[in-house]
């Protein structure tokens, strides 16, 4: 059973890259934020390995793509960004990382958690960055068992972190894997807004409208929303 957005006060969503929420859940983040949801983002690495443009040193690209996370997550109503500092397109689901993740976990103390699908999608390689699914992975073991076990990873109890459990995952997906889509058509524009504030990623796409509404659309269908409307799509999973 999916908490009602009233009764969930903090939300975190730990990704592996920055533009990974935004593609997948600014409509969705944009509206609990509107409900009052206290959200974090957990970026795993810095996006080092990304952008396109050739004249831009690669000592820069970090620091560019944290600042464009930052813009973008003000976009849809979030300020808190964590990043997690791991090199991009290296990333594994290493007890460092879950160490880590469980750490915001105890900090933040969040009801609800959105993450990357730990499961490759055969039918769209694309949205199954190693990355991506590393990050995945490594936050659902921080979810379980790994932030809610007092005797897990010492040194964050030490460090005065208490054991927290988190009530339930939102995992972006798409397809039959889905069990719960969210209307996002009003939201729209806050999501696009988000995307085009990641400029080293986005600048360079010719339509980035069409592209989305021709995904957001197709979740719609699914969803039975019609074919005028626009939703994002999960698996939502219970984890108390």
């Amino acid at each position: 059973m999916t908490a009602p957005d009233r009764t969930v006060e903090r939300a975190l969503v730990v990704v592996a890259h920055p533009d990974d929420a935004d593609f997948g859940a600014a409509g969705t983040i944009a509206s609990w934020t509107a409900a009052g949801i206290d959200v974090s983002y957990c970026l795993c690495t810095d996006g080092d390995a990304g952008g396109f443009d050739p004249d831009v040193p690669r000592s820069d690209i970090a620091g560019i793509r944290r600042a464009e996370q930052r813009a973008a997550a003000k976009e849809v109503g979030v300020e808190d960004v964590v990043f997690l500092g791991y090199p991009d397109g290296r990333l594994t689901p290493s007890i460092e990382l879950r160490r880590d993740i469980s750490r915001v976990i105890r900090q933040r103390r969040p009801q609800r958690m959105l993450v990357q699908s730990p499961e490759r999608n055969w039918d769209r390689i694309h949205s199954s960055h190693p990355d991506h699914l590393a990050a995945g992975e490594a936050a659902m073991c921080a979810v379980y068992p790994d932030a809610r076990n007092p005797f897990a990873h010492l040194e964050l109890a030490a460090e005065g972190h208490e054991a927290w459990t988190v009530e339930e995952v939102w995992v972006m997906t798409a397809g039959a894997e889905a069990n719960r889509y969210v209307d996002v058509t009003e939201l729209f524009d806050r999501k696009l807004a988000a995307l085009h504030a990641h400029v080293s990623q986005t600048a360079h796409m010719e339509d980035l409208d069409g592209m989305l509404r021709t995904w957001l659309g197709a979740n719609s269908r699914r969803a039975g929303f019609g074919d005028d409307r626009l939703a994002e799509a999960f698996r939502v999973v219970s984890t108390a």
